[in-house]
Parts: structure tokens; C-alpha cells; sequence
């Protein structure tokens, strides 16, 4: 194992999920997440609410995007860590399975991060691009 794979550094943990998601690997994105993690994202996004514990984000996040989307991707390109707070600057990459629309969205998301796991995210979005992505 390599020290990326077990740091706690807070921009390691986030970096671990982005990788997890982006390769599908949903056990591995649950192990960034704490027991009680708050996963909010945002208002007027299609999965708008907040999801509570590893499982409740995968369900209701993750596996909810692959049945909408085709080869749905966070782009993270920029991180700014304050103690254990982790905004990243991202886009998101992703074809609407059910009208062929691409987006390609800028994101933000805040982490916070406490003992090597995810314990809040919040995303920050243009919704309107992504639901316009979704209508026919």
C-alpha cells in the first residue's frame, strides 16, 4: 500500500473519493465516508436532500446518477484545504440516457474531514444546466 492510500490528510481522503467514484468503486468510496457523514446536495439539483451514513449516499447519490446518466464523472482540478476543510473546484461530465444531452458543468464542493473520513459535502451547482440536460 502506498501512504496515499492510508493518509489521513484531509485532501488525500477527498482525492481517495473522487477516484472511487470515478472508477465506480463503491465500497471503496464508502470507506472515505464517516459512519454519520451528512451528504447534502444542493437545492434544485435532481438528488436534492441530505443523505446520512455510507450506504444512504451510495443508494441514493451514486447509483441514482448511473441509472440517469451515462459515464457520469466529477472532474476535481483545483483543492483548497483549510484544517480539516476541503473545498475542491470541479466539473461535472456526464450524456442523459434518456434525451442524449451532454453537460459539462462547473462544481464546488465543500468536504469536511475529521479523523481521515468525510464527515459533510456540500455541492454547489448550476442546476438549471443540469436539469436543462434532462429535458427533452
Amino acid at each position: 500500500m502506498s501512504e496515499f492510500t492510508t493518509s489521513t490528510a484531509p485532501a488525500d481522503v477527498v482525492r481517495r473519493q473522487y477516484l472511487a467514484s470515478a472508477a465506480a468503486d463503491l465500497e471503496a468510496l464508502r470507506a472515505t465516508l464517516a459512519p454519520d457523514v451528512e451528504w447534502t446536495e444542493m437545492a434544485g439539483f435532481p438528488l436534492a436532500g441530505t443523505y446520512r451514513t455510507p450506504d444512504g449516499v451510495t443508494a441514493n447519490v451514486m447509483e441514482q446518477l448511473g441509472k440517469d446518466w451515462e459515464d457520469w464523472t466529477a472532474h476535481d482540478d483545483t483543492y483548497v484545504v483549510d484544517g480539516e476543510n476541503v473545498v475542491v473546484l470541479a466539473r461535472y461530465t456526464a450524456v442523459n440516457k434518456a434525451t442524449g444531452k451532454a453537460i459539462d458543468v462547473r462544481v464546488a464542493h465543500h468536504f469536511v474531514v475529521r479523523g481521515g473520513l468525510i464527515v459533510r459535502f456540500e455541492q454547489f451547482v448550476d442546476t438549471a444546466l443540469v436539469r436543462e440536460a434532462m429535458t427533452g
